[in-house]
This record gives C-alpha cells, structure tokens and sequence, in this order.
C-alpha cells in the first residue's frame, strides 16, 4: 500500500482510507465482529487511515473503532470529527462549533476511542452562527494540548477555509467527491491546493450506487437512509443507473469491477486526494483495496470523463433540508 501526504505539516496517510460510519449507522445489517475484523484485515494490508465522527451511531462507532485499534495504535492514522449533535436517539439537533463545545467534544472522543491522542480532527460540518475563527482557534488549542495533531474541516466553502487556515494550518478538507459529486472541481478543489491543503474524499463510490448493486429502489433495506436521497428516488433512480451501466461497460472491456474503476479514476486526479471507501465487509475491502493496482491510461480518462461528466448525476447530494449545512 502506498503513501500519501496530505497538506503541508507531515501528515502520512495510506492512499486509500477506510470510512468506518457504515459500520455502525445509516445503512442495514450491522454486524460488530465482521465490522472490527474488516478493519483489523484492513490494518494487515497496509491501510493505515481510519475515518469515523462521534455522531455515527450517537458515539458507538468510535467506541467500535476503539475497540478494533486495541493493541495497534501506532499503526493507525485516526481521524474523527464533531459538530454535528444529536440525541441519544439519533435525532439531529443541530450543528455547534463553539469553543466549548469543541473542546468538550474531543474529550469524549478520546474516552470514546480509549486513545490519548486524535490523529486528525475535523470540523464535521461548519456552524454559521459562530465565527470560524472561534472554532479553529479551539481547535488550535487541541493542538496545542497534545490531544490532536491536525486539524481538518468537512464540506466547508472557499471562504471559510481560507479564514480557517489563517487562523491555524488546515491539514486535509473532507468533502463528497466522486464521479458523481464532481462540483469540488470548480472551487473548493482550487483553493485546497493553493493553499497546500489535503483532499479526503468521502462517499468515493456515490454512496455504494457506483458499485452497481442496487437495480431498483426496493434493493436498498426499508432502514437504509439511502431512500431519503434525491439519486436513490424516482426518475433520478433510473437515469442514474444509466450511468452506472455505462460506468459498468468500461469495467468489463478493462477486467475490473465499477466499483474499482471509480476508485482509480479518483486516485488519478491528484497525489493530494485520498478516497476513504467505506466497507463493513472484508470482501469488499479487498475489492476497493484492488482499486490502487488498476492504472488508467490519458485515454480511459478522457473517456470516463465524457461518460461521467460534472453535473452528470440526477438529484441532489442530500434531502433540501440537509443541503444547506455543506458548502458553507
């Protein structure tokens, strides 16, 4: 498994990652045992970049986490998130970036994840009634503390990460990217290599609709979120498999899966994007794993790129009430 940097301080990270949420929240099927021995196999293949936030699963996931990286914190690259709150029932209160609240935040994080340090710490969404300056400021502070290394921010606009990254070096910006989600291109991608920061793509595969499992509606469990997403419903539904069967088509002609061939035209934008896939299932982490010995040729990229063309997909990212806390 190969390395890469993201941003300027140092930060190593393994060129894939692997986006624990699933694991505990949002999709079906959970299954704690062959979710911690997904990410133990993941460790012993050389991934060394774990994502997860305190809200997947109301905090269960980092505990899930913690649990898998046991014993084998230094091999781990951990990065977790706060700001979005929500009840112990799962309810959605809201977005907090204030200071105290941060700090208080990564404690429990850190109780959480039996760790005495966080890798890299995200703003998980940004929190426009306070001043972004306020909350990198105690973020800053986190650092300063010894209990996180780096700080990143998720789904955040140009704007906010510049102010961000005056007030303290802005390591990696976490932000939907894929070859369905390819507005980052016009803006935000720009800005984060100007100023030197790193890209973590989150949902490289369109929320697992790019993998090309699911061929009707009624594919997704009656609990899996996904049937609250503008792609997943109606007419966006159909015209999005369209583009999947075409994404389907090029894989074939070059003996991969979708799934890999999105990956690799992913790592192929740039040694400053890392993708972090997320699995509960070992089979499929050693799919996507797969994904970083697939090369593209100029040709198969410029194809792809007529196949799956910015603002190719049919529906918004997330529902009308959830889109206004990205980009922000």
């Amino acid at each position: 498994m190969k390395e890469r940097t993201l941003g300027t301080q140092g930060l190593r990270v393994s060129e894939l990652g692997l986006g624990c949420m699933g694991m505990s929240d949002f999709y079906s099927n959970r299954d704690d045992e062959e979710s911690i021995a997904t990410i133990h196999h993941a460790l012993d293949r050389g991934v060394t970049f774990l994502d997860t936030a305190d809200m997947y699963g109301v905090g269960k996931n980092e505990e899930l986490v913690g649990r898998a990286i046991k014993g084998r914190r230094d091999q781990v690259v951990l990065a977790t998130k706060f700001g979005n709150v929500r009840s112990e029932d799962g309810k959605f209160l809201g977005v907090n970036g204030r200071p105290e609240y941060v700090k208080a935040a990564c404690d429990a994080s850190l109780r959480r994840l039996g760790v005495d340090y966080i890798d890299l710490y995200y703003q998980h969404r940004v929190d426009p009634d306070v001043p972004i300056e306020e909350t990198v400021g105690a973020m800053a502070d986190l650092v300063k503390a010894g209990k996180v290394r780096y700080l990143g921010l998720s789904e955040a606009a140009p704007a906010t990460i510049r102010r961000a990254h005056q007030t303290h070096p802005i390591t990696a910006l976490q932000t939907e990217y894929s070859l369905w989600s390819r507005d980052v291109e016009d803006e935000i991608l720009p800005t984060c290599r100007e100023l030197g920061i790193g890209f973590v793509a989150y949902s490289p595969l369109g929320r697992g609709f790019l993998t090309g499992q699911f061929k009707t509606f009624e594919d997704l469990p009656e609990d899996d979120y996904r049937r609250n997403s503008p792609r997943f419903q109606g007419e966006n539904f159909q015209k999005n498999l369209a583009l999947v069967e075409r994404i389907h088509e090029m894989a074939q002609e070059k003996g991969c899966t979708p799934a890999q061939l999105a990956l690799a035209w992913l790592l192929a934008q740039g040694e400053d994007i890392v993708p972090i896939p997320g699995t509960k299932r070992r089979k499929y982490l050693d799919e996507n794993l797969a994904a970083t010995q697939l090369t593209l040729t100029a040709d198969d990229l410029d194809r792809i790129n007529e196949i799956a063309p910015q603002g190719i997909a049919a529906g918004a990212r997330y529902p009308e009430q959830t889109m206004h806390t990205v980009n922000r």
